[in-house]
């Protein structure tokens, strides 16, 4: 019996391809969706100045668990700024439109934005920010008090969403993608998630934070609160990280 995830992958296969923008000599899209440049960002700490203690990559992959419980205790926007670093972090751009980041994409196309759900950051107000890689900084998307419970809501009630000091949620600009690899660029946006959540699972663990990955989710509801058409952009992915009780 035939179904949809069973269609996805047949219609994703490479000979089903197409002729993508690249074949057809379009320009690229840009490499990060557009924002106010009359807005002001908060410039984060540079990742570089952290201390991460001593944890080896070999004791993070050992000591790796999802964790949903929290302590009180705030993240730091040092801490912050090295889990954004570590999962979008970009190291250099290219003339061609491409970014190198600290994760690997499918043809260097890193069609992923961050947004983050602050709910408990020592010097950041409670609320929707996004992550802007190129300049590794904050935007305030939405402050209303209730977006937390928002997202819990469409996140099918997991509520440790609000009670985490951040949620990462990792949003498809798919055109980025499909550009280049037309409809198998869908599965490699998938792929991508995976690569981007496995780093923030071992960057928390050296900085003393638990992370549990969010796949269970009302995909339209989500999109709703974050405002994102569901089509062209869309939620992929989440990940919720705090301090360990």
């Amino acid at each position: 019996m035939q179904g949809i995830g069973r269609d996805f992958m047949e219609g994703t296969k490479y000979r089903n391809m197409g002729k993508s923008g690249y074949r057809l000599g379009m320009p690229p899209p840009s490499m990060e969706m557009e924002w106010d440049r009359t807005r002001t960002p908060i410039r984060l700490p540079a990742p570089k100045g952290i201390d991460l203690g001593t944890l080896s990559v070999r004791e993070a992959i050992e000591r790796r668990r999802s964790v949903r419980d929290y302590s009180r205790v705030p993240l730091s926007l040092e801490e912050l700024s090295y889990l954004l670093w570590c999962t979008q972090g970009v190291q250099r751009t290219s003339a061609g439109g491409h970014t190198m980041r600290t994760v690997p994409s499918a043809g260097a196309r890193h069609a992923f934005e961050t947004l983050l759900c602050a709910n408990n950051v020592a010097g950041l107000r409670p609320g929707l920010y996004r992550f802007l890689a190129l300049d590794h900084a904050l935007l305030d998307e939405n402050l209303e008090p209730d977006i937390a419970a928002r997202l819990v809501e469409a996140c099918l009630g997991q509520d440790f969403v609000r009670s985490c000091g951040a949620a990462f949620i990792w949003i498809a600009d798919a055109y980025r993608m499909s550009y280049r690899y037309g409809e198998r660029g869908y599965r490699y946006l998938h792929l991508d998630a995976g690569h981007v959540c496995q780093n923030l699972y071992l960057a928390a663990e050296a900085i003393g934070c638990g992370v549990c990955a969010i796949a269970a989710f009302e995909d339209d509801d989500v999109n709703r609160v974050l405002g994102l058409d569901g089509e062209s952009r869309f939620a992929v992915y989440l990940g919720t990280v705090g301090k360990k009780v």
